[in-house]
């Protein structure tokens, strides 16, 4: 992945994910070398792979939903980066489209690239963070 910051405030920067990059963890590692905190990303692209997932209430925990082993088109990948307990957590969900025109979303599990990801993040200058939430079982952010 390469990155570049194209502005200062608010804090902006544009990452070029590239072929077998994994796009969940290489961002949470970003976010982590960076400090960042309170932050919102949007994006396009195409993966080789994606597994798409689903709150489940009665679990509450994310479930697999979808996978996809195959060339599709990231339609759309929107998401926020929060503090839980000091550490970024990225949570992101997509769009993608397959070859014969169907779409398939969810929140993003895992997903690699090919050829590209193109992806624009924006740091809010108020930090988010996210606390658990006893109803749903999930980390929320607080405001």
């Amino acid at each position: 992945m390469r990155w570049k910051q194209i502005e200062d405030e608010p804090k902006t920067f544009v990452l070029i994910f590239e072929t077998g990059d994994e796009i969940a963890s290489v961002l949470q590692q970003f976010a982590r070398d960076q400090g960042l905190a309170g932050s919102s990303f949007k994006a396009i692209g195409a993966f080789s792979y994606a597994k798409l997932g689903w709150f489940n209430w009665e679990t509450k925990k994310y479930a697999p939903a979808c996978v996809l082993d195959e060339q599709v088109e990231l339609l759309s990948l929107i998401g926020d980066i929060a503090l839980k307990e000091g550490e970024p957590q990225v949570h992101a969900h997509v769009v993608i489209g397959r070859s014969d025109g169907t779409a398939h979303g969810g929140h993003l599990l895992e997903a690699r690239v090919r050829p590209t990801c193109e992806l624009i993040l924006t740091e809010s200058p108020i930090h988010l963070q996210k606390k658990l939430d006893p109803e749903s079982g999930i980390a929320l952010i607080q405001i």
